[in-house]
């Protein structure tokens, strides 16, 4: 085996700052002592990837392997909120093609708001779920075998990019499959952000940790530019909109290592917990559950409903346009 280097900027001295996950299984995680971009300190293959996205992600992170209806729920409303968050940034007719689209959730938004709407998804459980109970255009397949044919109008990137072994090789494949006016939407976790105490931050499954810099670095270096940041510092989560562009330069923040490690070294349990925000967060998430639990069987139920007027409404309708690949 080579010698590890950043998949951001080719780096290759780290620094471990950390050894077990947040499960307390080995780990080890480094951080790119250039351009502070945050990874495993031993990236798994492609092989090693299909085969845990396939049958154990799901299982081991989310602890089931068909969706349940509150999960359905809290997608569906995240669907929602990006659906509207990005509405006006968009074409009302614009082709949407999402990359590990889960449940479907989003990709179905889209679609019931007149746009032609695609996805592929490796998890076998929740794909099932998506194209039997919400009757999406979601199917089970890699991205580096669909066609980079420059027609993608809107791709999105939800809780996914972390899960790349390499984030740069996935960015440089998605720009070839995009139009030239495109725009390119992702999400992820900000660990710039005091979301989790140090000893839970690290998980197998989050190959690469990013900060808006490190984001911003590799976009802008896989041919993207920035065109707006949702949300605020204190977000846990990146919401980031880049459209295309011709220029790959890298540019390195040199800063970005620095307050990186900073922040690390601030997500002690003592700060966790003491942040002005902590208390009414907890109290809104406990409140959300109980909501969830008592409404989530309805709600998933009109919209299992509403899906299945929906294609029958369009069943005379051409299939949609987009080539997905399975």
């Amino acid at each position: 085996m080579g010698q590890k280097q950043c998949d951001l900027c080719a780096g290759t001295e780290f620094e471990p700052i950390g050894e077990r996950d947040r499960h307390g299984k080995p780990l080890t995680t480094v951080i790119c002592k250039a351009c502070g971009l945050v990874a495993h300190g031993q990236i798994p293959t492609d092989e090693e990837l299909a085969h845990y996205y396939a049958t154990e992600y799901r299982k081991s992170y989310h602890g089931e392997l068909t969706p349940s209806d509150r999960r359905v729920m809290r997608a569906w409303k995240n669907g929602e909120r990006i659906f509207h968050q990005l509405q006006p940034h968009i074409d009302a007719d614009a082709a949407v093609f999402e990359v590990g689209a889960g449940i479907g959730c989003t990709v179905k938004v889209f679609e019931l708001n007149g746009h032609q709407s695609a996805g592929i998804e490796p998890g076998e459980g929740f794909q099932d779920y998506s194209q039997q109970r919400l009757l999406t255009n979601v199917v089970r397949g890699d991205l580096f075998e669909q066609p980079r044919d420059h027609s993608r109008e809107l791709v999105l990137l939800v809780h996914v990019i972390e899960h790349f072994n390499s984030p740069r090789r996935a960015l440089e494949y998605i720009r070839g499959m995009m139009a030239d006016n495109g725009l390119f939407y992702v999400e992820c976790p900000n660990i710039a952000a005091p979301f989790a105490r140090r000893s839970k931050m690290f998980h197998y499954a989050h190959i690469h940790n990013f900060t808006p810099s490190s984001l911003k670095m590799l976009a802008e270096s896989c041919g993207f530019q920035l065109e707006m940041q949702f949300g605020s510092k204190e977000d846990p989560y990146l919401q980031m909109l880049f459209s295309c562009s011709d220029s790959r330069k890298l540019k390195i923040d040199y800063n970005n290592y620095q307050q990186t490690m900073q922040v690390i070294r601030q997500a002690t349990p003592l700060r966790y917990h003491l942040r002005p925000r902590y208390l009414s967060a907890r109290f809104s998430k406990v409140a959300s559950y109980l909501r969830e639990h008592l409404t989530a069987k309805q709600f998933v139920a009109d919209v299992v409903k509403k899906c299945q007027q929906f294609a029958s409404d369009h069943e005379d309708e051409q299939p949609t346009e987009l080539r997905v690949v399975a």
